[in-house]
């Protein structure tokens, strides 16, 4: 047998795994690495977060993915070096981290990177018959396997997107996994460059698990701080308190289509970008704009979550992703959402910088040693694993 395969098949029997999640999402701020300790797997899965470091990007590298970053027409052969760069870049991060952490490669199983999407095409959006969803996540796992001589799982939304999905939101199936309970209906909240919500029953019925995508999260806010004020973002909404809401724009933005579609649904900086807010816009100031954003976000979210949801008493939201920093999204949900018990995922007990990368690595941990895997997004009969896998040798 390949000692590569033999290496595999000892990794998914043992008790517990170090697997490192990786994940970059479409707001570019950096790369999460999380080192996390799994002990079992499907239902009776847990995790230590045992480490947790946001590496940011140097803005030559934020440079070189928007040229192919949610674009009609990019230079091709660029997204083609990109792939491999990326997957070195990201493997170089790992390693430093290591060091840093004072931790061996050797004792790493595995590594379960997410990569960096570049653009996301479901069928809802494209509209076109012959072809089905697709989405693109770049960062090659063989380089990175390489690079650290480590085990590698990744591109794991294309499997999603063959059994039926959109390739997104896949928060649901580590949600599930990690944050189901008995106590509580659950809203897991993400706010990072889209905001998506899972819901979790207390009765642990996968049969009514959800996750959606609502609508834009930070993406446009970002765009626009970056486009007018020649700023990462906007640091705790300072500039977007100074501004007044402008009822009728906030209108505007909303009539969007895809905001009377059903759920689960997907969508992306493809859909939701500066082009789609500049013929809006008008005269307003720039204040005023950043401000109705900040609504049009937490508007669209609260209103997903009213339509869907059913929230009762013992159902309670918890907040992750780099919008949970922004004081006035926070704020304005919260308004929305008057008597709900509204908190950090920190409370339970895994940091809400680091759960995206947490769950990638929850599903790493799944394909390689769960026995049921997870009902197919198109049917409740038969089961898939998602993530490919790269052998470092």
């Amino acid at each position: 047998m390949n000692p590569q395969i033999e290496k595999l098949y000892q990794i998914s029997k043992k008790p517990s795994r170090l697997i490192i999640g990786l994940m970059s999402g479409t707001s570019m701020d950096g790369l999460d690495v999380a080192l996390c300790r799994f002990h079992d797997a499907g239902q009776k899965t847990t995790v230590e977060l045992l480490k947790f470091e946001t590496v940011p990007f140097e803005e030559s590298v934020k440079t070189e993915i928007r040229k192919v970053f949610a674009k009609q027409n990019i230079d091709f052969p660029l997204l083609c070096m990109l792939n491999p760069w990326i997957g070195n870049m990201h493997g170089e991060i790992v390693n430093r981290c290591l060091k840093k952490w004072a931790v061996k490669p050797s004792e790493i199983d595995a590594i379960a990177s997410h990569g960096q999407t570049v653009m996301h095409q479901p069928k809802r959006l494209h509209s076109l018959e012959k072809y089905p969803n697709s989405t693109l996540q770049i960062g090659d796992g063989d380089h990175m396997a390489v690079k650290t001589g480590i085990l590698t799982l990744s591109d794991f939304r294309q499997k999603h997107c063959a059994a039926g999905g959109e390739g997104a939101p896949l928060a649901l199936y580590g949600d599930y996994l990690l944050f189901s309970s008995a106590k509580e209906n659950r809203v897991l909240i993400n706010i990072g460059g889209i905001a998506n919500f899972t819901f979790l029953p207390a009765d642990g019925d996968f049969v009514k698990v959800f996750a959606t995508d609502s609508g834009p999260g930070n993406t446009i806010i970002d765009a626009y701080v970056q486009k007018h004020f020649n700023l990462p973002f906007d640091d705790n909404a300072e500039i977007a308190k100074i501004g007044m809401l402008n009822e009728t724009l906030l209108e505007k933005l909303k009539k969007h289509p895809y905001f009377s579609e059903s759920i689960p649904k997907t969508t992306g900086p493809e859909l939701f970008n500066l082009s789609y807010i500049d013929p809006l816009i008008g005269d307003l100031s720039k204040e005023d704009v950043l401000k109705t954003l900040c609504h049009f976000t937490a508007d669209t979210l609260c209103d997903c979550i009213l339509e869907n949801v059913t929230l009762e008493d013992k159902t309670n939201i918890y907040l992750s992703g780099g919008g949970m920093h922004n004081p006035l999204i926070v704020e304005l949900i919260k308004q929305r959402l008057p008597n709900i018990v509204i908190d950090k995922m920190d409370v339970l007990g895994i940091s809400g910088d680091a759960k995206e990368a947490v769950l990638f690595a929850a599903l790493a941990n799944e394909t390689l040693a769960g026995k049921t895997g997870f009902q197919k997004p198109s049917e409740n009969r038969s089961s898939f694993y998602m993530g490919k896998i790269s052998l470092p040798n």
